[in-house]
């Protein structure tokens, strides 16, 4: 049914003024978005910076059309974690609201029954549960037909060429093809003017695009380059001494913000780490806590981002570069929302550039790979009448990465090729082809985006200028903002730009006396018990043969033990370990040793082809440290695995290169195992199996570093 002018304009007072107060009046911009939904029922996208008020006029555009008799609202968001958030909004604005998500699964059948029956306005989904069988049949067939109005929140996820492209959203194009009546609204804060084009051809011919200018003069920017991995830390540590308010300090890994939350903690801060390993209970206790400024800040990964709503939010700290400016855009623009002034700091890495080409290719599918899971799928077809492989199975299957797996399935079921099932995926028979053209073309403009965070990182121009042209927002030539690092000479909020010695020294003894605690694995992987002809080397490793929590001296980039790196890696020299890591596993096996059931009786070496001499020194120093023999059991034979392999490819590579030389002495008490690296594991989880079969009543690992 049809909305009239005048139904509009009094929808959305009403709306305006639940939301934001009665003196809050609809602003023009707002009106013409929802007028063109609603009164000229034309598809609209609507660009603006975040605080602009998207989500309200998507408010009044539901409730216009609610009153008219139209049929209820789906919203299509990301945000999981802000779910609750935007259901308050729009019951504020006098609509019923209901939200289908992993976190409220008993309340799915009501749910579902009170949407059919017409008792829910605005039902919110995230775009994977689009993919969900489940959701598809029961929900979707039926609600498709009545649906008065699709919102696409943050809609630049739907172009390849967006910096933050999720294949799940592809699926809302067969929404919108397959309903070209349907009124939509798809909103966004960061698109360039390339993504803002995709989106609005893929939306329609007809669509309104309103964008506005995007950068916002309350953030003054800076870029404090230079610093260590541990002086980034120690800075982050004077700056939330020195700076009002409360922020966000975002980390590029989960590990850096769980060490950089704690070396805070340490020196007594209130903050809190949140990335997406947190607990979705914990992450709106987290949420809440910053938003009411119970927290100095929050030590996040890009896990918080979009959507959350703190106006007040007072500095953006970023220790690394994100991949590319329009992510950094995103992310720095929940601060500074209602006030004069935010400071927005970036403290560039020596290792971001691996990001920035990770971030370039990352969601771009591997021909070879690509083929190598249909092939899988299609020898299910062959073998069973479903044909359906789980992810897990498609992994073993192919050696490809679970990662890539996950990625590749979600491409190639957009692209048809691919259809998800409630046990796994299957093959739909569909011809599929790389399209390389299209490809080279998303790498291309990535890897141009990521030259433009190099210069913004290396302070190469006027920051606001940098960031204004990653957006396409309008840039005068020879203009300049006046305000950040670059034009200024200082940095924002009057930080010093090195941090004290003092909180280096802390920074320093903190994160060296952390421990990384490896687990060992609890499952034999599919598939080795036919590669190693072990029959009984199949599921569950048993206590009999299992080992013991391990440790490791650093884990990926530590700051702490930065020039680790150079000594592990494949490309490195072999040699001896040098003294400070030498001290350093000492220092270790000093905190690790109370806690162990029992006095360790030997120390075990794993042998090692690229790296001989530097895992015999490693072992060399836990036996003095220990002061117990080093006792030569194991033998190797076979290169390492091609690291590019899945965890379950080179398990089985793995699992056949190791033995017990045939009558070596057997160590009667705890045993630790020594290696240089871990990164999937297996490597100590078959040298443990084998020395616990040939009686070693007890084996924990210990390496130098665990790769990511």
């Amino acid at each position: 049914m049809p909305v009239t002018e005048e139904q509009l304009l009094a929808t959305a007072d009403r709306v305006i003024a639940s939301l934001a107060g009665p003196t809050a009046r609809v602003r023009d911009d707002q009106l013409a978005a929802a007028r063109a939904l609603v009164v000229e029922r034309r598809r609209a996208l609507v660009v603006q910076a975040t605080g602009w008020g998207k989500s309200a006029v998507y408010w009044i555009a539901a409730s216009a059309v609610r009153d008219a008799g139209g049929g209820p609202t789906l919203v299509v968001s990301p945000l999981l974690a802000l779910m609750g958030d935007q259901v308050a909004a729009a019951e504020r604005a006098g609509l019923r609201a209901a939200t289908l998500n992993s976190g409220n699964l008993e309340d799915w059948g009501a749910i579902e029954q009170a949407l059919l029956a017409g008792q829910i306005d605005v039902l919110l989904v995230s775009p994977e549960r689009l993919a969900n069988p489940r959701f598809a049949s029961s929900v979707l067939e039926v609600l498709l037909p009545r649906l008065g109005l699709l919102v696409i929140d943050e809609a630049h996820c739907i172009s390849s060429w967006g910096h933050d492209f999720r294949p799940d959203y592809q699926r809302i194009a067969r929404l919108l093809a397959s309903n070209p009546d349907l009124p939509v609204l798809a909103t966004t804060a960061t698109a360039n003017s390339r993504v803002t084009a995709d989106v609005a051809a893929q939306l329609g011919p007809d669509t309104f695009v309103q964008r506005g200018r995007l950068s916002r003069e309350s953030l003054h920017l800076g870029v404090n380059a230079g610093l260590t991995p541990l002086g980034r830390f120690a800075w982050v540590d004077s700056a939330l001494h020195a700076l009002p308010g409360s922020g966000i300090v975002y980390c590029l890994t989960v590990a850096d913000a769980e060490r950089l939350a704690s070396f805070l903690v340490s020196r007594g801060h209130d903050v809190a780490a949140y990335t997406g390993q947190t607990e979705p209970a914990d992450r709106a206790r987290i949420e809440d806590a910053l938003r009411f400024n119970r927290l100095k800040a929050v030590v996040a990964t890009s896990a918080l981002g979009m959507g959350y709503d703190k106006p007040d939010l007072a500095f953006c700290i970023h220790v690394g570069s994100p991949a590319s400016p329009v992510d950094y855009y995103q992310q720095v623009g929940r601060a500074g929302r209602a006030l004069d002034s935010a400071a927005v700091v970036l403290l560039p890495g020596e290792t971001d550039a691996r990001l920035w080409e990770w971030f370039a290719t990352a969601s771009v599918p591997d021909p070879r790979e690509a083929r190598a899971v249909l092939d899988a799928l299609a020898a299910a077809a062959e073998e069973s009448p479903d044909g359906v492989l789980s992810v897990p199975a498609i992994e073993t299957a192919t050696g490809v990465r679970r990662t890539r797996v996950e990625l590749l399935v979600k491409v190639l079921g957009v692209d048809g090729a691919v259809e998800r099932t409630t046990s796994g995926y299957a093959a739909t028979g569909r011809a599929w082809a790389y399209d390389h053209e299209k490809y080279d073309g998303i790498v291309a403009a990535r890897r141009a985006e990521a030259e433009l965070m190099r210069s913004y990182a290396m302070g190469r121009d006027c920051l606001e200028v940098i960031l204004r042209r990653s957006l396409d927002d309008p840039v005068e030539p020879g203009e300049r903002c006046g305000r950040c690092s670059v034009c200024t000479g200082q940095l924002p909020g009057g930080v010093e730009a090195k941090p004290s010695g003092e909180s280096l020294a802390a920074a320093r003894d903190f994160l060296r006396g952390l421990d990384v605690v490896l687990e060992p694995r609890k499952m034999f992987t599919a598939g080795i018990a036919a590669a190693t002809e072990r029959p009984d080397w199949k599921g569950r490793i048993g206590d009999a043969i299992a080992g013991l929590p391990g440790r490791a001296l650093a884990f990926a980039d530590d700051p702490a033990w930065e020039g680790i790196a150079a000594v592990t890696s494949p490309s490195a020299p072999d040699g001896p370990a040098p003294d400070w890591m030498l001290e350093g596993i000492a220092n270790v096996l000093g905190r690790w040793r109370p806690s162990l059931p029992e006095a360790p009786v030997a120390v075990v070496a794993v042998p090692s082809v690229s790296k001989p001499r530097l895992v015999a020194s490693l072992a060399e120093a836990a036996a003095s440290r220990l002061g117990v023999p080093i006792v030569e059991c194991l033998q190797v034979r076979g290169p390492s695995p091609d690291p590019s392999l899945s965890a379950a490819a080179r398990a089985r590579i793995v699992g056949t290169r190791f033995r017990v030389v045939p009558g070596s002495p057997v160590p009667q008490g705890l045993v630790v195992l020594v290696d240089d690296t871990w990164r999937s594991g297996w490597t100590s989880t078959f040298a443990t199996v084998l020395l616990r079969e040939a009686g070693v009543p007890a084996v924990a690992p210990l390496v130098a570093h665990q790769l990511p």
